[in-house]
């Protein structure tokens, strides 16, 4: 998986756990899109950069669920993520609009040669 894509996952599932600490393994991966194992494995991998850590979640009548929280370090780094996320996302955005444009011109050009159609 290339780096980008990489960080955009961590970035995610940063993003859900400070919002929804108590998810489920199970339903985070149903959230992102992506496969139980593979949300097991980027989980660990953001537990052993030290930006999340598991907690009992004690509200919970289950004590075997878990809280995932951000550690300082965690929602540091989710600061610096997004902000690159949205870097990627505004370039991405922006060659969008030009694609659209160019798409709009070459439909008008065309439309203004073969003249009015009718169906």
């Amino acid at each position: 998986m290339s780096k980008p894509a990489e960080e955009d996952v961590h970035f995610r599932v940063l993003r859900i756990l400070e919002q929804n600490p108590d998810i489920s393994q199970r339903e985070l991966a149903a959230q992102l899109g992506i496969a139980l194992g593979r949300t097991n494995y980027v989980l660990k991998a953001l537990m052993e950069k030290g930006l999340v850590k598991i907690g009992n979640f004690s509200a919970a009548q289950d004590k075997r669920r878990y809280a995932y929280i951000l550690t300082p370090k965690g929602v540091s780094r989710k600061a610096a993520i997004t902000k690159r996320f949205l870097a990627r996302k505004l370039s991405e955005y922006e060659a969008l609009k030009t694609e659209i444009e160019s798409l709009r011109d070459e439909l008008h050009e065309t439309s203004n040669v073969e003249g009015p159609r009718h169906e």
